[in-house]
């Protein structure tokens, strides 16, 4: 059983879907959710549950428009279990689509980019809408 993510997006959180078949984990949309913990737990659970559970590899696709504080401590989070992955010689990998008019999503992901060893793609979109 894989429980996968099917979470609609709202006006303040993403869209996150996962398919444990394909490895896949994808999150679209704003995220200032007014409770990230409760939001993210369960997608830092699939996470875990995916690296514990199988060998294959694990893409995160990312197309996030604006993440607050707290969102942003959760994808830090995420990203630490995905470089300890990698650094026991897990294939992970994230790929981050941005819309190119907005600036400061690019730098954010540049920054979580900074910290990550494993494969951390960050390229312009298609304005997204």
């Amino acid at each position: 059983m894989t429980n996968d993510l099917n979470i609609p997006g709202t006006q303040s959180t993403p869209t996150i879907i996962s398919d444990w078949q394909a490895g896949l984990l994808s999150m679209q949309g704003d995220s200032y959710p007014e409770n990230s913990f409760e939001l993210f737990d369960q997608v830092i659970d699939w996470v875990k549950r995916f690296l514990h559970d199988e060998s294959r590899p694990l893409t995160l696709e990312l197309a996030l428009v604006y993440l607050n504080t707290s969102s942003v401590k959760a994808m830090m989070d995420i990203f630490d279990l995905l470089e300890e992955a990698h650094g026991n010689g897990r294939d992970v990998r994230v790929t981050w689509r941005y819309d190119p008019r907005n600036e400061r999503i690019a730098e954010l992901a540049e920054e979580f980019r900074e910290d990550c060893t494993f494969a951390f793609t960050i390229t312009p979109a298609q304005a997204l809408e």
